[in-house]
């Protein structure tokens, strides 16, 4: 059977409440605000459900609050895609792919961008790999959807605000079912 919102839905409802590692709002506030920033910045519906569950892999390979802070990369980013890909088209999986290395690059190529991190995107940085080197920054910038990917990286670094008004689960959950619809018409 394949994937559908209610699977998504049954993620946040049983592990949306936890928190957001080192940060002051939970998983599925993040998610909300991420998919919020996207919106309000303009961005397509494929960019915006990315948005919004680009941090899904959290949720899939629960490892504690504030695994960083233990020396752990949850590696987020890779668990979230095979449950995804079945149902959403690369405009949605690529950024969300990418989004860590959007860290790394955004770090090698805006000198203010690494002060701005949280504490915590300090640490998992660290885990991820690191500021990539001018060369590996250019060969990222260079991949599709890498625009995206950076784009999507900066509303992950403002979706930590606790009280932040946003539209609600449901809001983004029809924007996915948009999505998915479209992706299975192709």
């Amino acid at each position: 059977m394949a994937l559908n919102p209610n699977d998504i839905r049954a993620l946040f409802e049983q592990y949306g409440n936890l928190a957001y590692s080192g940060e002051p709002v939970t998983q599925l506030e993040h998610a909300l605000q991420s998919g919020a920033l996207a919106e309000e910045e303009g961005a397509g519906d494929e960019l915006v459900a990315a948005a919004f569950l680009h941090d899904l892999g959290h949720l899939l390979n629960l490892q504690g609050d504030t695994p960083t802070e233990r020396g752990i990369d949850d590696l987020h980013q890779y668990f979230a895609l095979p449950f995804l890909r079945p149902v959403f088209p690369v405009a949605v999986l690529e950024p969300i792919r990418l989004h860590v290395d959007a860290k790394r690059c955004l770090c090698a190529i805006d000198d203010a961008y690494f002060g701005q991190l949280s504490a915590d995107s300090v640490r998992s940085l660290a885990l991820q790999g690191g500021i990539f080197s001018r060369a590996e920054a250019e060969a990222f910038l260079q991949k599709p959807y890498a625009e995206d990917a950076l784009r999507l990286r900066k509303w992950d670094d403002c979706a930590k605000e606790q009280g932040r008004a946003t539209p609600d689960l449901n809001h983004y959950l029809g924007l996915v079912e948009r999505v998915m619809r479209k992706h299975a018409a192709v």
